[in-house]
């Protein structure tokens, strides 16, 4: 059983060190009648299939698989609720994690976040100097609501 643990933070993009190597990410979600997160995403010419479950603090249950692109984009297109999410994600290395930094397009577009991944809820790891704010328990900043809810409409 797969479980993700993952803090999302706010950051001050002046204080970002230069981002390089980034790729693209097109995704959109399934509807679902409870907590779960069904995600269909292109990332690059890759396509995954991801299922979440509901949070219980930065942890929850993530289970993904490797789909044909074809596969993605028709589920896109056809079975996706709303819009989709476009960004391009940055890999930035800090101390002993890697963060991923989120640069949001269209609807989301101003939209920048930090993600790093912990091995439990309670490790301990140094903050980079350009994080602002600690925005995990905001449900407002999870891709699924951004979807509903774009950065645009705040």
């Amino acid at each position: 059983m797969g479980i993700e643990i993952e803090r999302k933070f706010l950051i001050d993009t002046n204080k970002l060190p230069p981002l390089t190597n980034g790729y693209t990410i097109k995704q959109g979600y399934i509807q679902t009648a409870d907590h779960t997160t069904v995600r269909v995403r292109i990332r690059n010419q890759d396509a995954f299939l991801t299922i979440k479950g509901k949070s219980v603090g930065a942890s929850r249950l993530e289970f993904e698989y490797p789909i044909p692109l074809q596969d993605a984009n028709d589920m896109l297109n056809a079975l996706c609720q709303s819009s989709v999410i476009n960004k391009t994600r940055y890999l930035v290395e800090h101390e002993e994690h890697t963060w991923e930094v989120d640069v949001f397009e269209g609807s989301n577009k101003g939209l920048v976040v930090a993600e790093v991944e912990l091995e439990s809820e309670d490790e301990a790891f140094t903050l980079p100097s350009w994080i602002t704010k600690d925005v995990t328990d905001d449900i407002r900043y999870f891709n699924s609501n951004l979807v509903e809810n774009p950065y645009s409409n705040w």
